[in-house]
């Protein structure tokens, strides 16, 4: 049997299966409801938060034979041919690949027939913002006053490269990051249904990194998988993910704060021993620098999923001893620093050579 990936087999065929996003869901189940359905909505957001995918349960809702529904059945031949993405009347178009004006005048043409087989013809139009501005010209000709049968979905991760005029004439729903317990909850879900061991810390590491990307974490976990043969092991998890004792980062923090060099070499070294880049090295420098900042300004309750209470009683002794102006010069050589990495003879020489400069704050 042809291995299925988790992107695909765990992928969710109604509402009520789509992981944070609320209100994305409440927005598109109401107006489905109330009979208010729109011409074209557009979907935005980062990578692998679940545009396509509620594209798709849209696109069910409206062509499932039974009725117009927010609980397709699943079971039509128009639910089927859409999960397996060979529906004629769902015409899914990367714009990325179709920028030219005369791909979507073509697409355009096809509008004005009627569908095939099904109640409506749905062009779900992925990384819209890549399409030129002729190509947006042409399209918002047929957004203003599109044929009855025809609906526009259209999803990109860069909404402010779409025109307002477009932008106007659509729904506009923004999808959020997913949270990392919600994510991590998945991930334990989908795991006991195919009943592969993990250990304990594990789905906590690879939702964190993931970064709200659904998409993202289920990739890790099928390479983790793989890396664990068949078992999700801890150590295994950390060496894929580079993870680290987090302690290493906020010594060094501190080390260069204080303007120890000596220590500045010593902790650097030992880092990147652990096959940690540089440029990773600066990005968790410049996250401390920023909780250090928060916890100069504020004594609020402050909870991460990195550090625990220990290293933010160590952040928070840190913030004391020093003024904000030094934190914000601290926090501009790393980041001018990081800028520069790939200008340097070497990314080690060139993260040395950015410790080094601040020293002289």
């Amino acid at each position: 049997m042809t291995y299925q990936v988790f992107a695909r087999k765990w992928r969710p065929e109604n509402f009520t299966e789509v992981i944070g996003q609320k209100y994305i869901i409440k927005a598109l189940s109401n107006s489905i409801k109330l009979k208010k359905i729109h011409q074209a909505w557009i979907l935005c957001g980062t990578r692998g938060i679940g545009k396509t995918t509620i594209a798709r349960i849209l696109a069910k809702c409206l062509n499932c034979q039974k009725k117009i529904s927010i609980n397709p059945c699943k079971k039509c031949s128009s639910c089927t041919e859409i999960k397996k993405n060979y529906s004629p009347d769902l015409i899914e178009i990367d714009a990325a690949s179709k920028t030219k004006v005369e791909d979507i005048k073509e697409l355009l043409e096809n509008s004005k027939y009627s569908p095939i087989k099904e109640r409506f013809k749905i062009f779900l139009i992925d990384e819209v913002h890549m399409l030129s501005r002729y190509s947006f010209n042409a399209l918002l000709k047929t957004l203003e006053e599109p044929p009855k049968h025809v609906k526009f979905i259209l999803a990109t991760t860069n909404i402010e490269k779409i025109p307002k005029t477009i932008v106007s004439r659509c729904i506009l729903l923004h999808l959020k990051k997913i949270k990392s317990k919600k994510i991590k909850n998945q991930l334990k879900k989908i795991l006991n249904s195919e009943k592969i061991f993990f250990e304990k810390n594990t789905l906590k590491l690879i939702a964190s990194s993931a970064d709200g990307s659904m998409r993202d974490a289920l990739s890790l976990l099928e390479q983790a998988i793989a890396i664990g043969n068949g078992k999700i092991i801890e150590k295994k998890v950390q060496k894929m993910l580079g993870k680290y004792k987090y302690e290493n980062f906020i010594n060094l923090i501190s080390a260069i704060l204080k303007k120890d060099i000596k220590k500045i070499f010593f902790l650097q070294e030992k880092i990147l021993s652990l096959d940690i880049e540089p440029d990773q090295i600066l990005i968790e420098l410049l996250k401390l620098l920023y909780y250090i900042y928060i916890l100069k300004l504020c004594s609020v309750h402050w909870k991460s999923e990195k550090y625990n209470k220990n290293h933010i009683k160590i952040l928070k002794k840190i913030s004391k001893r020093k003024n904000i102006k030094e934190i914000q010069k601290c926090y501009s050589i790393l980041l001018n620093g990081r800028k520069d990495l790939s200008y340097a003879p070497s990314k080690k020489i060139g993260m040395e050579l950015t410790l080094l400069q601040t020293i002289e704050i």
